[in-house]
């Protein structure tokens, strides 16, 4: 009986010629997916639209079915298929048949179909890799980073691209490393990678866009020029590369990227290594190499306003770390002018201006504005965004600054700089959790970085009292190729430790070791060497010597502020120097200038620094109350001070007979 109904359903389907329409049907429907996939992520629709298509078609199926079942096409028009006698039942049992047979085949097809056909966005994210130099010539090898530097800074103006940032991608220079292992590194889809040979006045550049996913090239273009053609190469480049990314590219946005910095090549050159040493944030003499390369490419053209621009930002960056003297604040302020005359709309200009108010004017509401304009024509560059975070978080904006310094990781996930400046954050935040493991990211990016293994075994302390993780550190940096003054950080950092632990004798022979000589060129580092022996010396009982190495201390102090009278860190190091000289009034003057210098109200990252100093000076004084009520406040807000550092430092050590202290400390350690 089967078998007859079965055979009639099929005789039934073949003489209704449903058959013929459900091939029509399937044809039409894949060449409609088929269209759709490509054109719905050139046009932008979301990946829904596809599916709603898909869909669609897919319930079409069945009622195409019935239709063809039900009616028929003839030379007259759409006509009732005509019946033939079968009984009810039977007639029945060939619909419900038919509607359950395009079900199925819809539901199969779904299944196949949909999760493959998801309109795929072009990710718009690229890396460009430091370009190969095919010459011998040294000089040749800044040409070629010349190449590379301008292609990211033209790119890094587009909006709707991501682009990873130079410092991050300058680590595979010469590697052969795997392109999708770099993508996956680097978080990008897309990889620029090309060679530069140069000989004479003649150029020659070879470039490759490769699809990171898939290692599959996307296009090559090779560029024979002269040398002085080599920025139409870089524009050209920014363009084709927008061009296969399927990036909106705005007038503004090309006006930019096809402005040449400079015509003289002798002073791009010396542009380029310039901008290479300047990264070594931490490396004072390969600053100081840089300044002068940057001067060169001035006195080479004295209208290369993106030079100026960056060495104004250099020297910014020396007043804040290194150097806080009258002349490079005003240096820095002098050239960051230069540059916004000779061009007012430059993105870099204006970041410039923004660190001589933040880093010399500790202005940073005004700061806060040139960088929103910087940022805003630089939308890909991760330096904007450090900036735009770092001034944030001084005017107490936590979460606005923690998103703007995460959004600048992405952009330079191989730059420890950036992760080290958000652990930071996230450590005054007391948001451990995040600090340790963003300071373990940047450990894995840079395992040699004294700074990071600094911040971790400061954080362990800070966290816990755990002084474990500092003298782990101490123990791996020892195998470390080391500079002088690298050395001398380490024997700092080895000391102010010995102190934590109370080791004062260990203490004291690691402070005194360390050279008057090499420190001289850290003037803040030969201060805190003389106050380290005084603090030991005193805890030592030795009084004689610790006055001795305080009145050093003083000396060098007043010094120093003679050269930078409004030094918020040289006047609170100089209170306590007083305050351990017994020289009270003096000593709460100068924590009190210090305070007024850099208020918490005006700054809330560094202040609560200076507010922890102010409290420091009281309690050596005998403030008692004073210092127990700053304390309560640092506690209660973000700031770097945690319970386990007051109970562990010997530095509060005069007020641990106060049961108002106790108190404190009990009162913050059940909130935590």
């Amino acid at each position: 009986m089967d078998h007859v109904f079965m055979s009639g359903f099929f005789e039934e389907v073949k003489r209704r010629k449903v058959y013929r329409v459900a091939v029509a049907y399937i044809i039409a429907a894949g060449g409609i997916i088929q269209l759709a996939s490509a054109a719905f992520p050139a046009w932008e629709l979301p990946n829904w639209a596809l599916r709603l298509v898909i869909v669609s078609l897919l319930i079409g199926f069945p009622i195409a079915l019935i239709l063809a079942w039900a009616f028929d096409v003839t030379p007259q028009g759409i006509k009732t298929t005509p019946t033939i006698a079968l009984p009810g039942a039977h007639r029945r049992r060939n619909v419900i048949m038919l509607v359950a047979t395009g079900v199925i085949i819809s539901a199969a097809a779904g299944f196949f179909v949909l999760p493959r056909a998801v309109a795929r966005k072009i990710d718009k994210s690229i890396a460009v890799l430091p370009f190969e130099n095919l010459s011998d010539d040294k000089e040749n090898a800044y040409f070629a980073d010349g190449v590379q530097d301008d292609v990211l800074t033209n790119l890094s103006k587009i909006g709707d691209l991501k682009v990873i940032s130079r410092t991050s991608v300058m680590q595979y220079r010469g590697k052969t490393t795997n392109v999708r292992e770099i993508g996956k590194a680097l978080g990008v889809s897309n990889i620029l990678e090309g060679s530069v040979r140069r000989s004479g006045n003649k150029v020659r550049v070879n470039v490759q866009l490769i699809d990171a996913n898939s290692d599959e090239h996307i296009w090559a273009s090779d560029y024979d020029r002269d040398v002085t053609d080599v920025f139409a190469i870089q524009t050209d480049l920014a363009q084709k590369i927008t061009d296969a990314l399927q990036a909106k590219l705005s007038s503004a946005e090309k006006s930019r990227i096809e402005r040449k910095p400079t015509e003289n090549g002798e002073a791009y050159l010396a542009f380029v290594q310039a901008h290479n040493l300047q990264d070594a944030v931490e490396d004072l003499e390969k600053l100081k190499q840089s300044e002068q390369l940057y001067a060169r490419a001035i006195q080479l053209d004295p209208m290369f306003a993106l030079a100026i621009a960056r060495y104004s930002q250099l020297e910014s960056w020396i007043v804040h770390t290194f150097e806080r003297t009258v002349e490079r604040r005003e240096k820095a302020r002098t050239l960051a002018q230069q540059a916004l005359q000779l061009q007012p709309d430059l993105p870099e200009a204006h970041l410039a201006m923004g660190f001589s108010l933040y880093y010399g004017d500790n202005n940073f509401e005004a700061a806060l504005k040139e960088f929103e304009i910087a940022q805003r024509d630089l939308p890909n560059e991760a330096e904007g965004y450090l900036a735009l975070g770092a001034i944030q978080r001084r005017l107490g904006k936590w979460p606005e600054s923690t998103a703007n310094l995460e959004k600048a990781a992405s952009l330079n996930p191989k730059d420890s700089w950036v992760l080290q400046n958000l652990a930071l954050s996230y450590q005054t935040l007391r948001d451990f959790d995040a600090a340790n493991k963003t300071i373990d990211r940047a450990l894995k990016v840079n395992p040699d970085n004294l700074g990071l293994w600094e911040v971790k075994s400061k954080l362990a302390i800070a966290e816990k009292g755990d002084l474990s993780v500092a003298e782990r550190a101490f123990q791996s940096v020892k195998s470390l190729p080391m500079n002088d003054l690298e050395k001398l950080r380490v024997a700092g950092g080895r000391a102010d430790v010995f102190l934590l632990e109370r080791k004062y004798q260990e203490g004291l022979r690691e402070a005194e070791s360390l050279s008057d000589g090499l420190l001289a060129g850290v003037p803040a580092a030969l201060c805190a060497k003389y106050y380290l022996v005084g603090f030991a010396r005193r805890a030592l009982h030795d009084e004689a010597g610790a006055q001795a190495a305080l009145l050093k201390a003083k000396d060098l102090l007043e010094a120093q502020l003679k050269q930078s009278p409004d030094s918020p860190d040289l006047r609170i190091q100089l209170a306590k120097v007083l305050a351990y000289l017994g020289e009270k009034d003096a000593a709460l003057n100068e924590a009190r200038r210090a305070a007024q210098i850099l208020p918490e109200s005006k700054d809330a990252f560094g202040g609560p620094e200076i507010t922890a100093g102010v409290a420091e000076v009281c309690s050596i004084v005998g403030e008692n109350s004073r210092a127990i009520e700053l304390l309560d406040g640092l506690l209660g807000r973000p700031s770097p001070l945690t319970v386990p550092l007051l109970k562990l430092s010997p530095a509060w050590d005069p007020l641990r007979s106060d049961p108002r202290f106790q108190a404190l400390l009990d009162k913050y350690s059940a909130k935590t």
